[in-house]
């Protein structure tokens, strides 16, 4: 038999438009007018007032999952800064929210600017489609303003009203239907965030995973279960978000999780490449997440090719691999055990590790400017100082090494300014031979090419 569930709703809209600090609002007001600090946000999702908000990542590399996440709820809020405007991912998120056919509330964030206006951003919007209540059409919106927690229990009012209005059940006693919004692996092992849509979830239950798997199908038996605030818990229900412990292998961002077997599988694309594509650099993926493992292959430049890409810490497996293969190893997030690093040294083989995406990105696009060729070391400038009528770079190590005879280029953003000579390499105003990661000094150079501060100067090996 159905019954009513709380809402599942994703927050959809351009970059910086506020989308974050909408949902930091959202977690802190109070209401409830009880506990303080009752929402939680500790698993890709959180639930505030009887409603379930999944996180849905909002920088451009995230498309897939934004898309599957708008099908994945029920509800969607569609985030557009009234001082900024519609913008490309604003476009994009409204083809999401179509092409599941979900029902939406439009938000105009940012209402205590002076530059903002609804009024524009709703005309805006207008030319993209949509029509608005009072406006000849059926579509919410509302003003808010995050910042000074204006209007934000009436966005939560107008949520439970658009939920009331379409009724959204679930069968507990019914077919499990979960989709997976994060993994990650831990020290116990296989950790799967999701969010139930029908039926029930408990300890015991044998579980199965379809696409986009990404090495096909998995499945499990529940042997942890976490609610959203990652409190042990023995069952959970529909419209509610969990973490689970069980599964054989990781499924992959947006997965379908049932109690049955799947056996009509579409056809899945395997991670490891035979066949290394000709004049293009190989290169073996590892990272924290599936999330983030999507979100870099689908980012990476035309001029590598991935020959592995999985979850978890590098492997020893991975270094050798790597080494036959002639490929680099770039991580992302993930962990380097001691044993891999000296493996790694042994075979002359470097890994690089990143926290930040578009660092790792920045690092894979310097690679191809520079010709193709090793960069060994990158420093940024921070400052200038006059020296006689010449000026010397207050830089700072960002990685690798700088040393007197590097070949070294100047870069500002994707651009090449020139090819430079070290005259003098200064830290605290002793004269050294170079310098290293994290480290800050000076540099004198030829020619004296016209820098600024945020220019980069990367060091090849030829």
């Amino acid at each position: 038999m159905k019954t009513k569930r709380q809402p599942i709703v994703t927050v959809l809209g351009h970059v910086d438009h506020g989308k974050t600090s909408l949902l930091d609002a959202l977690r802190n007001t109070n209401v409830t007018g009880g506990e303080a600090g009752g929402i939680t946000q500790s698993i890709g999702a959180s639930v505030v007032n009887g409603i379930c908000f999944i996180d849905t990542p909002g920088h451009a590399l995230f498309s897939g999952m934004r898309s599957r996440g708008s099908k994945l709820a029920d509800i969607a809020l569609l985030v557009v800064d009234g001082s900024d405007g519609v913008k490309p991912q604003t476009k994009e998120a409204i083809a999401h929210i179509n092409t599941a056919g979900i029902p939406f509330i439009v938000v105009i964030t940012k209402i205590d600017l002076p530059a903002a206006s609804v009024d524009v951003a709703l005309s805006e919007l207008e030319k993209e489609g949509i029509c608005f209540e009072g406006h000849g059409g059926q579509t919410p919106y509302i003003g808010v303003s995050a910042k000074k927690k204006e209007k934000l229990q009436d966005l939560l009012d107008l949520i439970l009203l658009l939920a009331e209005v379409n009724n959204f059940e679930a069968d507990i006693e019914g077919e499990l239907e979960a989709f997976v919004i994060e993994t990650n692996k831990d020290k116990g092992g296989n950790m799967v965030s999701l969010v139930l849509r029908n039926g029930k979830l408990k300890i015991g239950d044998e579980i199965f995973s379809a696409l986009p798997a990404q090495a096909g199908k998995t499945k499990g038996k529940v042997k942890g279960l976490f609610d959203y605030q990652n409190k042990p818990v023995k069952e959970v229900l529909p419209g509610e978000p969990a973490k689970v412990l069980g599964f054989e292998s990781l499924p992959g961002v947006g997965a379908l999780v049932t109690d049955h077997e799947i056996n009509d599988q579409p056809h899945v694309v395997k991670a490891v490449r035979g066949v290394l594509e000709k004049g293009k650099i190989p290169f073996y993926l590892k990272a924290n997440s599936a999330g983030s493992l999507e979100a870099l292959t689908t980012s990476i430049p035309q001029e590598f090719v991935i020959v592995e890409s999985s979850v978890g810490d590098v492997t020893e497996s991975d270094v050798l691999n790597a080494k036959a293969n002639n490929a680099l190893i770039f991580v992302f997030e993930s962990k380097i055990p001691g044993s891999v690093k000296k493996l790694a040294e042994s075979e002359k083989l470097k890994i690089e590790r990143f926290d930040i995406i578009y660092q790792l990105l920045e690092r894979l696009s310097e690679i191809v400017k520079s010709g193709l060729r090793e960069i060994l070391g990158r420093a940024e400038i921070i400052a200038s100082f006059p020296f006689n009528d010449k000026k010397v770079a207050g830089s700072k190590v960002l990685m690798g090494r700088i040393d007197k005879t590097s070949d070294l280029r100047l870069m500002r953003g994707e651009t090449e300014l020139g090819k430079i000579k070290v005259l003098s390499i200064k830290k605290q105003k002793t004269e050294v031979n170079g310098v290293s990661q994290g480290e800050e000094f000076g540099i004198f150079f030829s020619p004296q090419l016209d820098f600024t501060a945020g220019d980069v100067i990367i060091a090849v090996n030829g």
